[in-house]
């Protein structure tokens, strides 16, 4: 639900406020913009009547969809929203971003309104935060800024916290310039939590060696982890993977009773949970719940995360929960997806889970969507709608494939026997002597896992 506005001269909308941060935030709608638009967004009838009216109000609502997601990015790191402003341009400034006079208008903006906080919804070069904070008198602060100061404000783990900081001190670094160093000393509060204003007032050649400190620590969290993923491979592996605020840690809740924090807010949970899940006697599982996916989610916080995100990684089935209530859930599946292709995991096999028909006013869009998405499972996590088909078709997933097998092993190889009574469907056991032959139904991802067990056991 958009914040109430009023509309203010040069396309400003005021939004009644309490007293905190005060924040004005900042779209721009480009050409290059206006050609992603979808058929949807442009309406049933067009190209049958060509209208630019309707395309550039069809752009305008796709940039307001847009700064409505940054004013929750804005009040998640603590700040109050008073205002929004859209401008419309062949392109971006590459010396102010939105172009001098529009800079100078926003400048006398900020100054009547008693702004603090100016938030772009893009990334910035440090040229452009250089040149506005010239004109404007506060604190500038992109979309990449405002996601790393909440993944700072939400971290718990020393390994949330150490991701964190590496992935802020290298945004920091090419826009430390005299100005921004002093940025915490001169105003504090939003985009500037973190590594603290200590180390934002050091050079650059302290912040590398930081830096370096921080990637050596990651390295030794990551071999920690694949310590701790060792004996987890006699089960399946299957990932929760959506955008932020999607609805996946609901879902772990109602698999596995996990009591994972459930907030209707981004990035609510930052460190990953895995979770022993029967499915059935026959489907047991290792279902994990990773942090959220967003649209321009810094790359360097993945890089950093990615220890964390080897959940997906490594995982067998991914199980991707869309916001369907969401207008721009379409944009949101795209955004996961192409953050999969970044981790090298987007050709794992997929149930798409849309979450959250109970706040659907349409139902239509169900049919739609159940053609273009063959292996999808319409659901509420929230209210427990239609979980038992999620669990059913997570099921018939797990036995595609399956294939009958005879192996032959030493009575000794107990770990391995084991292994297969764990992940096999038992069909005959005969005992000859010192060996056991044993015929077993088995899936192709226990198949895997088997050989690559026995790879192991063969080169010790």
């Amino acid at each position: 639900m958009r914040a109430k506005s009023f509309e203010r001269k040069s396309d400003i909308n005021l939004i009644a406020t309490t007293e905190k941060e005060r924040a004005v935030l900042i779209g721009v709608a480009t050409r290059a913009l206006s050609g992603t638009l979808r058929e949807s967004e442009l309406g049933a009838n067009y190209g049958l009547a060509t209208d630019r009216s309707q395309r550039a109000n069809a752009l305008r609502n796709r940039v307001e969809d847009y700064l409505e997601e940054l004013q929750l990015l804005a009040e998640s790191a603590g700040a109050e929203v008073v205002a929004t402003l859209i401008q419309e341009r062949q392109s971006i400034d590459p010396a102010y971003f939105i172009g001098s006079g529009k800079a100078r208008e926003l400048a006398e903006f900020v100054e009547n309104e008693r702004i603090n906080l100016v938030v772009f919804d893009d990334d910035l070069s440090a040229v452009q935060v250089r040149n506005l904070e010239r004109i404007i008198k506060c604190k500038i602060v992109d979309r990449s800024g405002i996601i790393l100061d909440i993944f700072a404000s939400r971290a718990r783990t020393r390994e949330a916290k150490t991701q964190v900081e590496l992935a802020q001190l290298q945004y920091m670094l090419p826009r430390l310039t005299r100005q921004w160093t002093h940025l915490s000393k001169q105003f504090g509060g939003i985009g500037t939590k973190g590594p603290g204003e200590t180390q934002i007032e050091t050079d650059r050649r302290a912040i590398r060696t930081r830096i370096s400190h921080l990637r050596e620590k990651i390295k030794h969290i990551a071999k920690e982890r694949k310590e701790q993923r060792k004996g987890r491979d006699k089960f399946p592996r299957v990932a929760l993977v959506g955008y932020t605020n999607a609805g996946k840690s609901t879902l772990l809740n109602w698999f596995s009773s996990a009591d994972v924090l459930v907030e209707d807010k981004l990035f609510a949970t930052l460190d990953s949970t895995v979770r022993a899940v029967s499915l059935s006697p026959a489907h047991k599982i290792l279902l994990s719940d990773t942090v959220g996916f967003i649209r321009k989610l810094p790359h360097n916080l993945v890089a950093s995360f990615k220890s964390t995100l080897e959940e997906v990684v490594e995982s067998d089935i991914l199980l991707h929960v869309v916001d369907i209530s969401h207008p721009l859930f379409e944009d949101q599946i795209e955004v996961v997806n192409e953050t999969l292709e970044e981790l090298h995991a987007a050709n794992k096999p997929t149930i798409f889970v849309f979450n959250k028909i109970d706040r659907l006013e349409d139902r239509s869009i169900v049919a739609l969507l159940g053609k273009q998405y063959p292996n999808a499972v319409f659901i509420s996590a929230s209210r427990s709608i239609n979980l038992g088909s999620l669990q059913t078709k997570i099921m018939e997933l797990l036995d595609d494939d399956i294939a009958e097998q005879t192996m032959t092993f030493s009575q000794a190889d107990h770990h391995i026997i084991s292994q297969i009574h764990d992940m096999a469907e038992i069909v005959d056991k005969q005992y000859h002597g010192e060996q056991i032959v044993i015929r077993f139904r088995m899936n192709s991802i226990h198949a895997d896992k088997l050989k690559k067990a026995l790879a192991k056991k063969h080169a010790v």
